[in-house]
């Protein structure tokens, strides 16, 4: 979580880098803060009026000002095969947005086609798999060659249609953007699981989505490891029955070669499938507001929301940022390194770099595999011009040394990006000083699943930065920072509180699937007539955003969302747990760290003396219900938990306490058994 201004060491502002004021490129909004004022509209902090229908701008930018009108910069950087005639319809209060409703396009063929056709031999995915030197190039005219004919197996194989989802199951391969676009092809729904995730989270999102067709992989490799893929999804498939119809088709790529369980009927390879249909496929014409992918992501109540992006906007702004954000150019090669699982992967490894026709770096391994300057070799190899990644693997990297990354010679940069959680400042700096060289942007990049694309953000060419801070909106953005308690948008600089957006745009998530009574209540009901983010905010002296981190019941574990009441679920189904608390405390290697405090039946024995063998067991459990990344970092076992006297569980006793703050709890007189804080004291110090 960043600081803000005022609880740390003076900010240095750091002016546009030489790599970009002084490059080879002319920066796409530059040379300075007044150019992106210009190119945004008005002081780039929103204000403006809010409108719908039948206009060329929105929020009050001047039509004149072509980067920031939706309508003008949709036909500049999308082929329509249906025009459209009104920008925007619809707004918060109805929850009812659409974006070029009348247009008709394609996704595949915005991403591929075009660029196959005018560019075939130009490479449009780099994989470089999890051992080094045996990855491969793809050009756009073999990438176009392998949608179409996985489009050819789901349409005519599997009998998928225009509305169906598709859930995808794979790891950092190349044939996962393959998969992809393959369902944007035919109008297929793309449901992407995360390949860390446990069988019964795939089960329950598979269930959700109602998919008949999943395609996965024999086995995947990450850090020189094998994993089991195949065997996740077999041990999901078996309850998958229960409350959906089964899944009928399951698509097996030849990942590793290992031995896997099959089922004779509906498991079928990759490889022979393709081979037996045509290598073309005609792109299906979408409407511009027909869904083109679900993911699912974590939700206060516990429930994973299958958030739901549509075609036409949802392009447009993983375009224009990546074209903006990251000021990109012909012949760059663009490396965002998060997995396709997540909407990072989705935006910046898939479908932004496709869109402008660049290169894309699919990342299969790890940072520090079979090395710490794994990164770094695999910059240097391939001449990265954009390198995206998370705080998290930054403060790993930054922890093993520099002397890792100096032997590389990483010239090639331009463009530094940092996504998941804000970003201190300490490893900003050193990724500005031993990465970039002091020459290289850095972008600290605020936005979310729901928001589709990047939402707050440095421009390279145009705004100067300040480590830790996400800076300024991206076009078409305004965002407000609310007083929590009365609503009311607090103007001006230097205040803190609630961050709210005040217009929509093009990305947004028009719903969550079949449930846009819960999209209403989490988004649009809070504030009401204001996009609710769920992220505190300040903003400085100079009009900078800064992002403060969740302030709701969601923890950002490496970037990663999980929701409290869903790791609470996954512990109360071990037969000794009876209740549980768990809170998200700071971490300086992962952003945050989930810390659980559970109570016992009092039926269920065990041996106190071994209370790591049962912590143990109960993070296993965790493990096994919802994946690895959510596994509890410390699991306190109490004899009860600090509640008021009406039963609710007061968790900011126990982050405070966990925080180092247990002389700062405030007013205890609502607590029902105040000797219960000080058990918990005890235990969390004795703990270390």
């Amino acid at each position: 979580m960043s600081e803000s201004p005022a609880e740390s060491e003076p900010i240095i502002t750091h002016p546009v880098a030489p790599r970009l004021a002084k490059g080879t490129h002319t920066p796409h909004v530059g040379p300075d803060l007044e150019a992106y004022r210009k190119a945004h509209g008005g002081d780039g902090r929103g204000g403006g009026a809010t409108s719908g229908g039948r206009r060329e701008s929105i929020s009050g930018y001047p039509t004149s000002t072509t980067a920031a009108v939706p309508g003008v910069q949709s036909r500049e950087m999308l082929h329509w095969d249906r025009p459209f005639q009104t920008v925007r319809s619809g707004g918060f209060a109805t929850g009812d947005i659409a974006w070029f409703p009348e247009g008709g396009l394609n996704a595949a063929y915005n991403c591929v086609d075009r660029y196959a056709f005018s560019h075939p031999d130009r490479v449009a995915i780099i994989y470089e798999a999890d051992e080094p030197g045996t990855g491969a190039s793809i050009t756009y005219a073999e990438l176009l060659r392998e949608v179409c004919s996985l489009a050819n197996v789901l349409s005519t194989t599997f009998g998928v249609k225009k509305g169906d989802t598709v859930s995808i199951y794979l790891p950092m391969t190349w044939h996962a953007a393959a998969a992809f676009l393959a369902c944007a092809r035919i109008g297929a729904i793309h449901s992407v699981v995360f390949a860390g995730f446990s069988a019964e989270s795939l089960r329950d999102r598979v269930n959700d989505c109602a998919s008949r067709v999943l395609i996965t992989s024999d086995e995947g490799r990450r850090g020189g490891k094998v994993i089991a893929t195949k065997a996740i999804v077999d041990s999901a498939l078996k309850v998958c029955t229960m409350n959906a119809p089964a899944v009928e088709h399951c698509l097996v790529l030849k990942r590793t070669g290992g031995k896997t369980g099959w089922t004779e009927g509906r498991d079928r390879w990759w490889h022979e499938e393709v081979a037996k249909v045509p290598s073309y496929c005609p792109p299906t014409i979408m409407a511009a507001e027909d869904p083109l992918f679900i993911l699912y992501t974590s939700g206060s109540t516990g429930k994973p929301k299958g958030v739901v992006h549509t075609t036409g906007g949802y392009l447009l702004c993983a375009a224009l940022t990546v074209k903006y954000v990251f000021d990109v150019h012909e012949g760059d090669i663009f490396a965002c390194m998060a997995d396709v699982g997540w909407i990072t992967g989705h935006t910046y490894i898939i479908y932004g770099p496709l869109l402008n026709g660049v290169t894309t770096l699919m990342f299969e391994s790890t940072p520090v595999y079979p090395s710490p300057a794994r990164y770094w070799e695999t910059v240097a190899k391939h001449k990265v011009t954009q390198f995206y990644s998370a705080p998290t693997a930054v403060r790993l990297l930054r922890r093993l040394g520099a002397h890792h990354v100096a032997p590389h010679d990483l010239s090639s940069l331009r463009v530094l990006g940092s996504v998941g959680e804000p970003i201190n400042p300490e490893a900003w700096n050193w990724y500005n000083e031993h990465v970039g060289k002091k020459e290289c942007a850095v972008v600290d990049t605020f936005w979310q699943t729901e928001t589709g694309s990047i939402v707050i953000t440095p421009f390279p060419g145009a705004v100067p930065t300040k480590p830790g801070s996400a800076t300024v909106p991206f076009f078409g953005h305004e965002p407000a920072i609310l007083d929590p308690m009365s609503g009311e948008e607090l103007k001006g600089n230097s205040v803190e509180g609630v961050l709210a957006l005040k217009t929509p745009w093009p990305s947004i998530a028009r719903t969550i699937w079949q449930d846009h009574a819960r999209y209403l209540d989490t988004y649009m009901k809070p504030y009401p007539g204001l996009f609710y983010t769920g992220d505190g905010a300040a903003r400085d002296e100079d009009g900078y955003i800064w992002i403060k981190g969740r302030i709701d019941d969601v923890i950002n574990v490496s970037g990663h969302r999980l929701s409290t009441a869903e790791i609470e679920s996954a512990l109360i189904m071990h037969k000794g747990v009876a209740e549980t608390a768990v809170i998200g405390t700071a971490d300086e290697l992962t952003g945050q760290a989930v810390y659980a405090f559970v109570t016992l039946k009092p039926e269920f024995s065990y041996d106190p003396s071994n209370e790591a063998g049962l912590a143990k067991e109960l993070v296993l459990q965790v493990r096994k219900v919802i994946g690895p990344f959510a596994a509890p970092k410390k699991i306190y076992i109490v004899p009860d938990l600090p509640k008021t006297r009406s039963g609710k569980i007061m968790r900011r006793i126990m982050r405070k306490i966990v925080a180092g703050e247990g002389d700062q709890l405030g007013d205890l007189s609502t607590v029902a058994e105040p000797g219960v804080v000080d058990v918990i004291k005890q235990k969390v110090a004795e703990s270390g």
